[in-house]
């Protein structure tokens, strides 16, 4: 099974799509994953308004047999701004409960495999979301409960309130994103006020068993295609192409390895509907960075040396 995983949020229309060239786009990148050992789908309820969720369950009606091969989670917790009003989180009882009821009905399945909830909302009670979870849970409409987002405080904060495990947190992580390496070697050093990423979130994750996603995982293609912004993008770039050739594969792979060889089982979110790009990244599972190519790369995409 590949650990990569395919995000939906580009299966929605494009302007002045037609219907149909949208399903032909979507069918040509779920076969494409697949075929590649891609079985997982990650979608979440605000992505294409919703219209992400509804053109992969026409992909699932084309293709009969296809949902038993596949994990599907969605997302819900975010409102988008609409009719004047601003966006908002949400993760009040009757939103996750009807929210998912929603991304049930587009998808055009009876349960997903697993709900994350996409932010946090201050307003929060964990014992009412606990309520909700516990509820769709029990119906059968959600096997598993995941976070995304979230610290390994607020993971901790929320568990103690739900009688089964959190079981997934989706976290942006790349070589650019890349803050959840250097929070753990800058304690105890001044540049630290300048990373942005919760501490001991990764060590939480991996002492409860919570499976690490990260969403943004090829950095927009910043390493492997995008033109350089910068010194330190230049000469990142310079070296994805250089192993990409030492190890015969695609410059995705290379930057989607760097993730892989974390050794808190980062599991990376594609989000392109490319077939081209899909295969080119489900190479990344055959490259094996040596200790000192994973630490070239970190260190050229900081820009400076480590401290």
């Amino acid at each position: 099974m590949s650990r990569l995983i395919l995000g939906a949020m580009g299966f929605g229309p494009r302007d002045d799509e037609d219907p149909a060239a949208t399903l032909r786009r979507a069918l040509a990148a779920t076969d494409a994953a697949v075929e590649a050992g891609i079985t997982v789908v990650d979608h979440a309820d605000i992505y294409g308004g919703g219209r992400a969720e509804s053109v992969f369950g026409a992909v699932l009606a084309e293709r009969p047999g296809l949902r038993e091969r596949l994990t599907l989670q969605t997302k819900c917790g975010i409102t988008l701004p609409s009719d004047g009003r601003g966006g908002r989180y949400d993760l009040s009882p009757r939103a996750i409960c009807e929210r998912t009821l929603g991304s049930l009905d587009r998808l055009g399945v009876d349960h997903v495999d697993m709900l994350l909830l996409h932010r946090p909302d201050p307003l929060i009670d964990p014992r009412r979301v606990a309520e909700a979870l516990v509820a769709l849970h029990d119906s059968g409409r959600v096997l598993r409960v995941g976070v995304s987002n979230m610290s390994g405080a607020q993971i901790a904060h929320l568990q103690a309130s739900l009688p089964f495990p959190i079981v997934a947190d989706q976290l942006e992580l790349s070589l650019a994103k890349r803050d959840f390496v250097e929070s753990g070697v800058l304690v105890n050093h001044p540049d630290a006020a300048a990373v942005d990423f919760p501490h001991g979130t990764l060590e939480h994750c991996v002492a409860h068993g919570v499976e690490l996603q990260a969403w943004g995982a090829l950095a927009q293609g910043r390493y492997s295609g995008r033109p350089p912004q910068s010194e330190a993008d230049a000469a990142t770039s310079e070296l994805v192409a250089a192993l990409a050739a030492d190890h015969d594969v695609s410059r995705e792979a290379v930057v989607l390895a760097w993730l892989l060889r974390h050794p808190a089982g980062i599991r990376p979110v594609i989000g392109t509907t490319d077939p081209i790009r899909i295969r080119a990244c489900a190479e990344a599972e055959s490259v094996e960075l040596s200790g000192d190519d994973w630490y070239r790369l970190w260190v050229a995409a900081r820009g400076r040396p480590l401290p």
